[in-house]
């Protein structure tokens, strides 16, 4: 076989729960971060695409919403989102956390799989190594189900290769789709947008994250300063959400801009002039229109 026949290339979706380590995920195996990380549920709210090309591979991952009951319209276009990409897939990786493993929304989800998956048992760093083999006994009972089980932790990158290693073994024969060097086939301003929500997530509690959306209005290069000039509007449902995000004499708008700002000047690779703006979009959540709008769902 000549080289060309020999590389392999392919979509991996990757599906659970809300709350399983999706996006840390694919950030280590891209190797760049390019979905929003938090420790509360829902962070991710579209079908992000992530891209890793090697000498003999270019895998390319689908990070999804965490698959749950949705209990409004934008719940129900994430869940929508997150099934969507299923069926995009040549490799599904199905997480679980080692923790609360095969509960009922877990198994929910393998039950619906059309096809066979890749179990990925995540946050192994947190339980002693003994305490894996109750897990590996119980995917028993979802037997055909899944092609491997590996155990990793992907915020320690801890398994990782192994299964960057196995999803290879898996892919097509196949051209590569995307350049070398291309990362994601998300534009800037929708990464940008993704890491200012990452900190409102980060940095508020309760029902606030879920119910803010972050519009990119001004996305400006100025080479001559060699900056860009960046201007947000986070929008939130309740005007008392707006005062909580604003902060005292703006000190958590200011915080959030200043953690965004790190993030977005690291992946574009220069400085940046982060101004955000919060304004009141009442019911926003159940309004299909602003949904789109926003750039959710279909």
């Amino acid at each position: 076989m000549n080289e060309n026949t020999e590389f392999r290339s392919g979509f991996i979706t990757v599906i659970g729960r809300p709350n399983v380590g999706k996006s840390t995920l694919i950030n280590q195996l891209v190797g760049e971060k390019i979905s929003a990380v938090s420790d509360k549920p829902n962070t991710t709210r579209n079908r992000i695409l992530g891209i890793r090309t090697l000498s003999n591979a270019q895998l390319i991952f689908l990070d999804t919403p965490g698959i749950h009951k949705p209990k409004g319209t934008l719940s129900k276009a994430m869940v929508n989102t997150a099934l969507g990409a299923v069926q995009e897939a040549d490799v599904i990786i199905m997480m679980i956390e080692v923790k609360e493993p095969f509960g009922r929304g877990d198994s929910y989800i393998i039950e619906s799989l059309s096809k066979q998956a890749i179990l990925v048992i995540n946050k192994i760093d947190t339980i002693k190594k003994n305490e894996i083999l109750p897990i590996l006994e119980g995917s028993k009972e979802f037997e055909g189900k899944f092609k491997e089980i590996i155990p990793i932790s992907a915020v320690n990158a801890d398994g990782t290769q192994e299964l960057l290693d196995t999803i290879i073994k898996y892919l097509p024969q196949g051209p590569k789709y995307f350049p070398d060097d291309m990362i994601t086939d998300q534009p800037e301003r929708f990464i940008v947008a993704e890491f200012i929500r990452e900190k409102i997530f980060t940095l508020t509690q309760q029902e606030i994250p879920y119910q803010t959306a972050v519009v990119i209005e001004e996305f400006t290069e100025m080479p001559e300063k060699h900056l860009i000039k960046i201007s947000a509007v986070i929008y939130v449902e309740r005007t008392n959400h707006k005062g909580i995000l604003i902060g005292k004499k703006g000190a958590m708008l200011k915080e959030i801009g200043s953690l965004a700002r790190a993030d977005i000047e690291k992946i574009l690779g220069t400085k940046v002039f982060l101004e955000l703006w919060v304004k009141v979009k009442d019911k926003w959540t159940d309004r299909e229109n602003l949904i789109r709008e926003f750039g959710y769902g279909d």
